[in-house]
């Protein structure tokens, strides 16, 4: 077992750092355990999520960077958009560059007395002016922040744009370009700290003990991950290989779900994409995948035929949100949105959902053409670029209505019935079934990412109700191991139990399958504690009767059913709730300050 977890405490209000070697969390590895518990230990509950108390907790995982695929970031916080649970990952270089500058994990608290952002290494942490940044789209940040800081190559450098500064609850962190700590609101909280950006380089180095071990496990792992079809799919068309089957079997949300297929799918599929808009493929560091789709959008800004471009990364989720859900069948205007909700650091998924229901809300005339501005229609490229911009100005009340999200705005104007959000969270690109519409809704952050209760429905013959939330509690368990481990979840399918064993053992940590069990279950008791003491109330979740009105994968879902399936996981979930784990019972505690 690790020795102990190396966590960075900054107060902002006081540009103050202390430096904890934890003990006392070493059984929860890292990653999503030693997060959970750290923001846990400094979350004030009753305070608002823009509280300038609340802790933003970054954490990685003792195989970060080191084996394959294993490239993640877990951040936790209260989320500004739902009040309670706000889990997020991101990749491309921040594992890596935490890694090197020596931190496990790094806990964010206060609020600064002006703009500012972060410089972190494994020598020091600089409390730096922002002010001439504040105002800036995150493309512009970032260009300015490389100009400033030192480590090209090494370093990963975080930033949120105007609608993190305007503590928009769906404004997200941009991470190195072309990845996010999207969905939930962590970029709100950025802004409500006067936190611009953070910039970590780390040059640092990891000593690996037993080398010939080592070899042997990461050449077993590398040969599965480049040699085997388990992630083919991420590397040629990536995700958005998804849009066509999804729209073949009745599951691609569509006009704000009002269908589950989309007529123009050919023309905004993966494929279509990767033909005609694909011009590079990248990676986060320590993966030899490359799943980062980036598309070229060529802008004409004079005439006769003077052009600019932008590199816009693509996927799935942001095909659907901003393609399907909206009515749009172009690429041409989906990448337009994508660049704008980028820039802006708006979450995508959440962006789309609620200009979904704003176009259906104004068809049925519970929102005017005065609030809005103009009139608006599925497939009015030109529309949403006009409400985004206002959104984030907050131009009037409706404005700075829908800027507090999906839910809040159908509490107001009404058309709660046609609003895709569960629990409050605006939903994913996936309209399968029983195990999508359960897993979103009961997931730790009401995510698809939580259980991946969409490929259950793709696998099920028939409906098994006590087999199918026993899966959906059993996989949210497993993705906990994982997540402490901070491995990508395209590779979860290589990571089996004892792969993760030999891959621990090497690196002197040993753990057995029981043991790995227990710290999953663990942290599934913990997220529903700290879910219960910020107010969740399982008890009164109900879903939106859209989700019931469109037909899925098994045709249409019926609602009584969906609520007999709530009631057996919100048993089963006390059930497991209860259960006594012995592995942390058995750690001594112990902090030391450096």
């Amino acid at each position: 077992m690790k020795n102990s977890i190396k966590v960075l405490m900054i107060d902002l209000n006081d540009q103050k750092i202390e430096i904890e070697n934890r003990k006392d969390l070493s059984a929860f590895l890292g990653g999503v355990g030693t997060g959970i518990k750290l923001l846990e230990e400094n979350l004030i509950d009753e305070w608002d999520p823009c509280h300038e108390g609340q802790p933003i907790v970054f954490s990685i995982g003792p195989m970060e960077t080191i084996f394959p695929a294993v490239t993640k970031v877990v951040a936790l916080f209260k989320s500004p958009l739902t009040g309670e649970l706000g889990e997020s990952y991101a990749g491309m270089r921040l594992g890596m560059a935490m890694r090197f500058a020596g931190y496990d994990a790094i806990v964010i608290t206060g609020k600064a007395k002006r703009p500012m952002y972060l410089y972190i290494s494994n020598n020091e942490v600089e409390f730096k002016n922002a002010e001439a940044l504040w105002g800036l789209d995150t493309e512009e940040t970032g260009r300015l922040m490389r100009d400033i800081e030192e480590g090209a190559g090494l370093r990963s450098i975080m930033r949120i744009g105007v609608s993190g500064e305007r503590k928009i609850p769906f404004a997200g962190v941009n991470v190195d370009t072309y990845r996010h700590f999207g969905r939930l609101g962590l970029g709100a909280v950025f802004g409500s700290k006067l936190l611009k950006g953070i910039v970590i380089h780390g040059n640092g180095n990891e000593i690996i003990h037993n080398k010939k071990e080592f070899k042997g496990v990461y050449d077993g792992i590398y040969a599965k991950v480049v040699e085997t079809d388990h992630m083919e799919k991420y590397h040629g068309l990536g995700t958005s290989i998804n849009i066509m089957p999804l729209n073949n079997m009745n599951a691609l949300p569509t006009r704000n779900l009002q269908q589950s297929s989309f007529e123009y799918a050919n023309e905004i599929s993966g494929e279509a994409f990767a033909q005609e808009k694909l011009f590079r493929k990248l990676a986060c560091a320590g993966c030899p995948i490359g799943c980062i789709h980036v598309a070229i959008q060529r802008k004409k800004f004079g005439e006769p035929v003077e052009y600019s471009w932008a590199g816009i990364s693509y996927d799935h989720e942001l095909i659907f949100a901003v393609g399907s859900f909206l009515g749009i069948g172009n690429k041409e205007g989906i990448l337009s949105l994508i660049e704008t909700i980028e820039l802006l650091g708006l979450d995508c998924m959440s962006t789309g959902v609620l200009l979904g229901w704003v176009t259906e809300a104004y068809e049925r005339g519970l929102i005017t053409k005065d609030q809005i501005g103009r009139s608006v229609k599925f497939g009015d490229v030109e529309g949403y670029q006009y409400i985004i911009k206002n959104m984030i100005h907050g131009s009037n009340d409706f404005y700075e209505t829908i800027s507090k999200g999906t839910h809040h705005a159908s509490e107001v104007y009404g058309g709660k019935e046609f609003a895709a959000v569960l629990g409050k969270h605006e939903m994913a690109g996936y309209h399968t079934g029983y195990g999508n519409l359960l897993g979103m809704t009961m997931g730790a952050r009401h995510s698809h990412l939580d259980n991946g209760g969409y490929s259950l429905d793709q696998s099920m013959k028939e409906l098994d109700k006590n087999k199918l939330i026993d899966d959906l509690i059993q996989e949210e368990i497993e993705r906990n191991i994982q997540n402490c481990l901070v491995i990508c979840l395209f590779s979860r399918k290589i990571y089996d139990f004892d792969t993760i064993i030999n891959a621990l053992k090497v690196i002197g940590i040993e753990y057995d399958t029981e043991q790995l069990m227990a710290l999953g279950k663990e942290i599934f008791k913990m997220k529903v504690r700290v879910k219960k003491k910020l107010g969740f109330d399982y008890g009164s979740i109900t879903f939106p009767k859209r989700f019931f009105e469109t037909e899925t994968l098994h045709g249409k879902l019926n609602e009584d059913v969906a609520n007999e399936l709530l009631e057996i996981y919100i048993g089963k979930m006390e059930e497991q709730c209860k259960e006594h784990i012995n592995l942390f019972s058995q750690i001594e505690g112990e902090i030391k300050l450096v």
